[in-house]
């Protein structure tokens, strides 16, 4: 198990890779919501975050789960390596923190997002790291 917060610099630039990644929220009736996503990873915050429409089955399963958020785990991998966070999501809407989350999505994926009014960031408070980068 890797630190979320102090990462291998091979797991840290495993996660500054292009890499398409999975996110897995539980819907209400427990079932897994597996798709994909891009995410960011924040090791000195302790955060991953994810960019999405606010009308997505993804935000909808975190909202049900309340106000303290659901676990989630988003995941990547690439032949052998592979690296899993995992955490407690909550949906963020400002707009300083959407336009943050574009931002570090821009700079990893290559590319900036079209304007999205309907745009929130799924962010998620990191408590566990697994993998093998």
């Amino acid at each position: 198990m890797a630190d979320v917060r102090n990462p291998s610099p091979e797991y840290l630039a495993f996660w500054r890779e292009y890499h398409l990644c999975t996110l897995t929220t539980l819907r209400p009736d427990g079932t897994p919501h597996v798709v994909p996503v891009g995410v960011t990873y924040d090791p000195e915050a302790g955060v991953a975050r994810v960019i999405t429409n606010k009308g997505s089955r993804k935000v909808a399963n975190i909202l049900a789960a309340g106000p303290e958020g659901a676990r989630v785990a988003v995941c990547q991998m690439h032949r052998a390596r592979w690296a899993t966070l995992e955490g407690r999501a909550t949906i963020r809407t400002e707009p300083e923190v959407v336009a943050d989350a574009v931002s570090r999505y821009a700079e990893r994926y290559e590319r900036t997002p079209q304007p999205n009014p309907d745009r929130v960031v799924i962010e998620i408070a990191l408590d566990r790291a697994l993998g093998r980068a």
